[in-house]
């Protein structure tokens, strides 16, 4: 069992990043969706795809400490499960059931075959398999009930990916196992990238940021946790290159190198500039993704706010923090260990919830294992 036994790690950032990649997400797709070339702006300094990759970075530094931590396979596997699929079932429903009311089909029509396979499939992580409804959201830009879900399938296959690669880390180097599976993520998106160019078929990009595609950010963020303490002592350093690459990237793209960088820069808003317990209310960011996508579509079918841009943009952050909430104390909470931090923090606020953060160079202190958010 891996342990950073020279940290304390009690304060994190995490949940507020996560939080603000969510908020990016939902902004970009807001425009995107719409086309109100009022909010264009908002594409134009955010990007969903960079948010993406944030969150898998983080995924990779909090998952692979959450299974070093686990006391067994089944203990991850039961936090996993409790962190993500609860409030995903919960989403995919609530979409299938609800969203009869604004179909162009009747009750009997819209209750059909393919209304059983968008549920199965979209339950089953495989959600491109059916990503619509029957006559819902038909006249929208995009039919798609909820084009977010896609990244939650790359998520639970890096779930599964975690417990072989311990167990190679385990037995063998770390360091040249975590370059191999990094490199070949890259070899592998880049690639469906020549394929992409070369043909002009889109269908090579969307296979090639598919798992293991994606798996380079998800290898960064774990190599970051391994490394930690390397990390800290030499952050100036690893803090500049990471500058370096990311300005370089935008003129000459640097894939090999671009993940990494990214991660740098991710891991350390996370650890260190501490900004307070954001998550002691809870971690809504996660609802705040999986509902967003159909929110939107469901004010762009209702055509709410389609006169005043700003509005209808003002008005899907309100309705998704809503439902986000929500989704927190109704759902998500109740299935959590009672380990979890986030139960901690709301039934003990004199105790100090113990997970990853700012690292502190002076004490040593025994960290039981946390839940950690997905």
């Amino acid at each position: 069992m891996f342990q950073h036994n020279n940290h304390q790690l009690t304060k994190n950032n995490f949940d507020l990043l996560r939080l603000l990649f969510a908020l990016a997400v939902c902004l970009v797709h807001a425009y995107e969706l719409s086309g109100f070339q009022q909010i264009g702006w908002v594409a134009s300094i955010l990007s969903s795809a960079v948010a993406v990759k944030a969150f898998f970075v983080v995924s990779g530094f909090l998952i692979f400490m959450s299974f070093e931590r686990s006391s067994s396979f089944a203990s991850y596997a039961s936090k996993r499960i409790r962190r993500i699929y609860p409030a995903y079932f919960t989403a995919v429903m609530f979409c299938a059931i609800l969203l009869v009311a604004v179909s162009s089909k009747n009750i009997e029509h819209y209750f059909s075959f393919a209304w059983v396979k968008y549920v199965l499939a979209n339950l089953a992580f495989l959600n491109f398999l059916q990503p619509t409804l029957p006559g819902v959201f038909e006249s929208n830009k995009l039919a798609a009930v909820n084009g977010a879900l896609w990244t939650l399938k790359i998520e639970a296959m890096f779930y599964l990916t975690v417990p072989i690669l311990v167990s190679l880390f385990r037995k063998y180097s770390r360091l040249p196992i975590l370059v191999l599976v990094y490199c070949s993520s890259v070899a592998y998106a880049e690639l469906f990238a020549a394929a992409a160019q070369r043909t002009g078929s889109r269908v090579y990009l969307e296979l090639g940021r598919q798992f293991p595609g994606q798996l380079s950010y998800f290898m960064a963020g774990a190599a970051l946790y391994y490394f930690l303490p390397l990390f800290e002592r030499r952050i100036k350093y690893f803090l500049a290159g990471a500058a370096l690459i990311l300005a370089a990237n935008i003129a000459f793209p640097l894939p090999l190198f671009e993940p990494f960088a990214l991660a740098t820069v991710v891991v350390f808003f996370g650890i260190f500039l501490y900004v307070g317990n954001f998550g002691k209310h809870g971690d809504f960011s996660y609802g705040f993704y999986i509902l967003h996508f159909p929110i939107i579509q469901l004010f762009l079918h209702m055509g709410w706010f389609r006169e005043s841009p700003w509005n209808f943009l003002v008005a899907v952050v309100l309705a998704t923090a809503t439902g986000a909430i929500a989704m927190w104390h109704l759902v998500e909470k109740r299935f959590l260990n009672r380990s979890s931090h986030y139960v901690a923090a709301t039934t003990s606020p004199s105790e100090c919830a113990p997970l990853l953060c700012i690292p502190s160079f002076k004490k040593v202190q025994q960290l039981r294992d946390p839940d950690l958010g997905a």
